[in-house]
């Protein structure tokens, strides 16, 4: 029966369809904390055929969930969501849910799943006192944390949320308080914070923060002092020592009770000076090994996972110098139910009998209730098969009606625990899990394991047969396992074959075969040796292998059972592995592991590097050529060569080059053969037949190659038939009827011997034609004439020379010629997308109508007219090709408001078909391109006239011109922007009451209905009037010109400005003197009669002038205007500041570095003398007024 119930499992997952009572699979824990701001989840999911249905009840009620509209059940399964999110509150929904899970075999239950929303209260606002203790005093520093859901985590910190340090002395207790064995003067602070952490809400309740003042006996002999006459005898006592003193748990004894499984936490914390240290024992007994930790400084005893050995007394004594105390602690460990027996799932028979066991245990004895399907068995329907009999149902004769879930509960005071089991009657026949043919492969010598997964009710007989008319296998050679599998726990080359498991009952019968395969072992016939090498030598490991012909090994090298350094140095061959260059790291144990699918072997060996012997000077060179090249072993198709190697020169030999030459197909020409390592010198080379071989080997070091070796003895080979066939066979055709076979010839030594010709063969794919087959000379090309239009072809080409042919070759498919496209593409539409992009749509053209490989689709377009001038002009049309079997593309780049056409043909190899019919296609306006010139003509005092051309691209029909204009006074400033609409057929225009002598910028653009276009600007000046004075600019604007006119240009302005130098020049030279001589000039007594209270003249000791100070001193300071003491200049002073450009700070550059922004909206700087700075004029500040 247990391997029927085995084998249940896995029908139940597999793709046979049987009828299956429920079985819960998941559901939530019975004590359920939820987080009140989130929806509650409350999981319940079973399986079952057919899938089961599910129900709720609610405090041992029916709980309804479509009356709730904040409850919904998640489809196909039992699993309850509560949204609480959306307006639900937790607390309404606090309580005991249970689940069942139902379909027509049976009903199961969950566990009681008691909901509760998890709290975080706030501390209960109290009054703390000051705590004063003095020097040498216990005190406990109480907590008190609000109830909360889970009990919060209890930590101490202070107010920079640093935790206070703890120790012998001081520590926290398992309540969360804080206790002091005995107080510092150091433990004076006013941030003694208790912190509640709630994890379940993820939030941090803070207590009030408590004080403590520790009073010393030095500043209590002070205070006494102080009040007491010099007659009085004064002085505290010294701070006294004290004998132990429990401060928790009180009293010499107490009781403690906790649940089997749990961890006992035991304390005991106390009092005393010096401070007390803590011992734990257990009278009558030792404390548990491997169960038992020490925390919080040996003042708590931790078991874990306590058992009902573990009850008894456990004393805790704390002692110092001046004696001890001690507490026992009386435990006693109680259980909750726990399983013994659970009961299992029953499949059985009909007529089968069967038990149900149900049996757990706990302190206080747990007791045991039945239900079936969710209803206690006593009131449950009877079943005359079924009889219960205490922690035990007993079934007899069982009925398909006999299908049920049954429960077993069982409790006491602390716990219960509730386990469902099904009772699944059924008749069905055998049927074999395992599948059909499978192939089994063991290695000679291993035990085989034949798998035969059966299920059937009544269980299946299982029989074992070897072969198509074997007889049933018996014997001690085998082992036939309860779950069908038959075992050769030794496995001969004789025991490869078929094996067929027959399983039958008295409902049917059914077989299945398999197959095993017994394979050769893997062995490393010739084992790495041990290796004593001298340091920066070379090391070489072998590793030959020989392994089952149908397995492919992995060799790999591990050092110190470790993968090998990512070094250049370890060279890993096919059968060896070599280390170059070793050193003092490369000692170790190095081992060859051989993993085949099937089975794994290894062998090592140990490599020890020793320091080389003293040398002179090293002179690094070639290694000189090797010499003395023998061959030996000669036979049709392979040679060994081997050679001596010739002096390294202090460079070790890295590898060893050997060439070959054809004496007798090309005399003197010298080809690369091989190379191998540089430890090796001796290798078997390959040969080809009818070549008259000669070798030479070349040694290669890091300084460079040798010269190469005398040319070994010659070895002329047998002739034979040619081992290959041509490569890169092709068939194309270059015309519409013939086919054109291509290939790359065999080379001389490959021909294998004389007299080389190939064997050209071809038929038409898919026709039931012979092949067709010429022999032709050693050339590269055959013409295959008459051939219909693109089909395709079967192709192969064999070598043959005078002594036979080379092996058969393999096939491949070509194509006779193409011919041009005969039907071009149809329904060609045209979607604008918009004024210069437009999408073409077409059908596929049918492939055989292609008559050639399909490379794509051409379209071609071209400019009609312009849908605004109406005039025609040269048409160029332009293509687009599309490849791959495409039916549709983008054409980009047109013009606005234009005719165009189209028309779409497909390309293959030969060319292009016919085209499809013309499409013709308009594109909507855009805007328009720029005005073809602007041109200001005509200045007068107060006008302008302005003459334009149409835009070159309109794009569309123009709706009118854009003229946007405005003054640019003398100091470089834009005055307000005037706008003039003017009528599109207009190309002129006089501009009337300018200001005189005034410079304008003009921006000018054309529009069409869908926008405006690109602007054209231009810049003109009206004249000055008879009298050559300038009028003043209007306009208030405060954006700066791009370009320096105007006042900077005028000679008057020239000269003024050579004076004003000329006059600073002359005040320097005169303050240089003065300074020198140390006197004061006569504007500074000046400056002294009309002092101004805002204005302190500058010291020496900042860097500046004291002694003068300048006329323009005694006018207010502009704010920051002042040059700083270091003689810097600030950024809102310099002439050369970036912010007085552009747009504010946001000034722009060209990639060469000119600037941008021609305009900006702050005031130019003034010129040197118009400068309002009013620090003194040094040299370094009169300097920069220059420049």
């Amino acid at each position: 029966m247990l391997s029927i119930i085995n084998v249940w499992k896995g029908f139940t997952h597999g793709e046979f369809e049987m009828s299956q009572p429920p079985t819960i699979t998941q559901q939530s824990p019975k004590d359920y904390i939820v987080d009140p701001r989130e929806n509650i989840v409350i999981q319940c999911e079973a399986k079952g055929k057919p899938p089961p249905s599910f129900s709720w009840t609610r405090n041992g009620t029916h709980f309804d969930i479509d009356k709730d509209s904040q409850v919904t059940m998640k489809p196909n399964s039992g699993t309850l969501v509560i949204n609480i999110m959306n307006g639900g509150k937790a607390e309404a929904y606090e309580g005991v849910y249970q689940c069942t899970a139902r379909n027509e075999r049976g009903a199961a239950v969950s566990n009681n799943i008691m909901i509760r929303p998890s709290r975080s209260p706030l501390w209960t606002k109290e009054k703390l006192e000051p705590n004063h203790v003095r020097e040498g005093d216990s005190l406990v520093l109480h907590c008190r944390p609000p109830v909360g859901l889970p009990p919060p985590i209890i930590f101490w910190m202070d107010n920079a949320f640093q935790r206070l340090p703890q120790s012998e002395r001081v520590s926290q207790g398992l309540n969360g308080d804080l206790y002091f064995s005995n107080v510092q003067p150091e433990d004076t602070r006013e941030d003694y914070i208790c912190y509640a952490r709630f994890n379940h809400t993820q939030t941090i309740q803070q207590k009030q923060p408590i004080s403590v003042k520790v009073y010393s006996m030095d500043s209590l002999n002070d205070t006494i002092a102080a009040n007491l006459s010099d007659t009085d005898i004064y002085g505290a006592k010294p701070v006294t020592e004290r004998q132990p003193v429990l401060l928790t748990p009180t009293g010499s004894t107490s009781t403690k009770v906790e649940l089997r499984g749990n961890v006992l936490l035991l304390e005991c914390i106390a009092a005393g000076l010096p401070t007390p240290v803590i011992r734990w024992i257990k009278e009558g007994g030792e404390l548990p090994a491997n169960r038992t930790f020490f925390e919080n400084f040996k003042k708590t005893l931790k078991i874990i996972d306590v058992s009902e050995a573990d009850s008894g007394n456990y004393k805790c004594i704390a002692r110092n110098t001046l004696g001890s105390v001690y507490h026992v602690i009386s435990v006693t460990v109680k259980a909750a139910p726990y399983w013994i027996t659970a009961p299992r799932n029953l499949v059985l028979s009909p007529g089968e009998d069967g038990t149900l066991i149900c049996r757990a245990n706990g302190n206080p004895k747990p007791s045991i209730s039945w239900l079936a399907n969710g209803v206690p068995i006593a009131i449950a329907p009877e079943d005359p098969s079924r009889k219960v009999d205490g922690d035990t149902i007993i079934f007899s004769h069982v009925q398909e009606r006999s299908s049920a879930v049954y429960q077993c509960n069982a409790s006491n005071e602390y716990g219960y625990l509730l386990a469902n089991a099904f009772v699944n009657v059924l008749a069905e026949p055998p049927r074999i899990l395992t599948p059909a043919n499978k192939l089994y492969q063991v290695i000679a010598d291993s035990p085989a394991l034949l798998d035969c997964a059966y299920f059937g009710s009544p269980k299946p007989e299982i029989e074992w047969f070897k072969g198509v008319k074997g007889s049933i296998l018996r014997g001690n050679e085998y082992v036939f396992h309860d779950n069908g599998t038959l075992e050769i726990p030794v496995a001969q080359k004789n025991s490869a074959g078929t094996y067929t498991c027959v399983a039958r009952n008295e409902l049917g019968k059914i077989q299945n075969e398999v197959h095993l395969e017994i394979k050769d072992p893997t062995m490393i016939i010739k084992q790495p040796e041990y290796k004593v090498i001298q340091r920066y030598g070379h090391a070489s490991f072998e590793c030959i292998i020989k392994h089952d012909s149908t397995l492919l090994p992995t060799v790999t090298w591990l050092k110190d059972n470790e993968e090998l350094p990512d070094d250049e140095r370890f060279l890993v061959g096919k059968d060896n592995l070599t280390i170059m260059n070793v050193t003092d790291k490369d000692d170790g144990t190095y081992t060859c592991v051989v993993n085949t699918t099937l089975d794994s072997v290894s062998a090592s060996a140990v490599l020890t590097v020793v320091a080389a012997p003293p040398t002179p000077a090293i002179i690094y060179a070639r290694p000189n050529p090797p010499f003395d090249l023998e061959l030996t072993g000669q036979l049709e198709r392979s040679i060994t060569l081997s050679w001596i190697p010739g002096d390294e020169n202090n460079s070790p030999i890295t590898n060893f080059i050997i060439e070959y030459e054809d004496a007798l197909h090309e005399p003197g020409v010298w080809h690369y053969q091989t190379e191998v390592p540089g430890t090796q010198t001796t290798v078997k080379l390959k040969l080809s037949p009818y070549v008259n071989y000669s070798f030479r080997v070349i040694a290669v070091n890091k300084i460079g190659r040798s010269q190469p070796s005398e040319p070994s003895d010659q070895y002329l080979t047998k002739s034979a038939s040619p081992d290959e066939n041509p490569a890169n066979v092709q068939g194309i055709g270059s015309e519409p009827d013939n086919l054109v076979i291509t290939w790359e010839p065999l080379k001389g030594f490959q021909s294998n011997g004389p007299g080389l010709q190939y064997k050209v063969s071809w038929r038409q794919k898919d026709v039931d034609d012979e092949w067709t087959s010429v022999i032709v000379a050693n050339v590269s090309k055959y013409i295959v004439s008459g051939t219909p239009t693109f089909v395709p072809y079967e192709i192969k080409v064999q070598a043959l020379n005078d002594l036979g042919y080379a092996p058969e070759p393999s096939e491949v498919i070509g194509h006779s010629g193409e011919d041009l496209p005969m039907v071009a593409p149809g329904n060609v539409q045209v979607h604008v997308i918009n004024s210069t992009l437009a999408k073409v749509h077409w059908d596929p053209v049918p492939l055989k109508t292609v008559r050639g490989h399909l490379q794509g689709y051409k379209v071609y377009y071209w400019k009609v007219q312009s849908l605004s001038r109406r005039s025609r002009r040269h048409v160029e049309k332009k293509i687009l090709t599309f490849r791959g079997n495409k039916t549709f593309g983008m054409l980009p780049g047109l013009e606005p408001y234009s005719s165009y056409k189209l028309n779409v043909r497909v390309v293959n190899g030969k060319g292009e078909g016919p085209a499809s019919p013309d499409k013709v296609f308009n594109t909507p306006e855009g805007v328009p391109s720029s005005p073809s010139f602007l041109k200001i003509t005509n200045p007068t005092l107060d006008s302008l006239t302005l003459e334009w051309g149409s835009p070159t691209h309109p794009n569309g029909v123009l709706t009118s011109y854009t003229l946007k204009f405005q003054p640019i006074n003398n100091t470089h400033e834009l005055g307000p922007l005037v706008e003039i609409r003017i009528p599109a057929n207009e190309s002129s225009l006089i501009l009337k009451n300018l200001n005189y002598s005034t410079r304008y910028k003009f921006y000018f653009n054309a529009q069409t209905s869908v926008g405006s276009g690109s602007q054209i600007t231009e810049e003109a000046v009206t004249i000055m009037d008879e009298a050559g004075i300038l009028r003043p600019a209007v306009g208030a604007g405060k954006a700066m010109a791009s370009r320096q006119v105007d006042i900077a240009t005028q000679g008057w302005f020239i000269g003024l400005m050579c004076a004003v130098a000329l006059l600073i020049l002359i005040l320097l030279i005169v303050c240089f003197i003065r300074r020198n001589k140390g006197g004061k000039y006569p504007v500074k007594e000046k400056e002294d009669a009309h002092a101004d209270p805002e204005i302190q003249p500058m010291k020496e000791d900042d860097g500046t002038f004291g002694e003068y100070s300048d006329a323009e001193d005694h006018k207010p300071l502009k704010k920051g205007s002042r040059t700083p003491s270091d003689r810097t200049v600030k950024k809102e002073d310099s002439d050369d500041s970036l912010v007085d450009y552009g747009e504010g700070v946001n000034g722009q550059f060209n990639e060469d570095g000119s600037f941008i922004g021609q305009y900006s909206g702050k005031k130019e700087k003034e010129p040197a003398e118009g400068n309002e700075s009013s620090e003194a004029p040094s040299p370094v500040n009169a300097m920069n007024s220059f420049v």
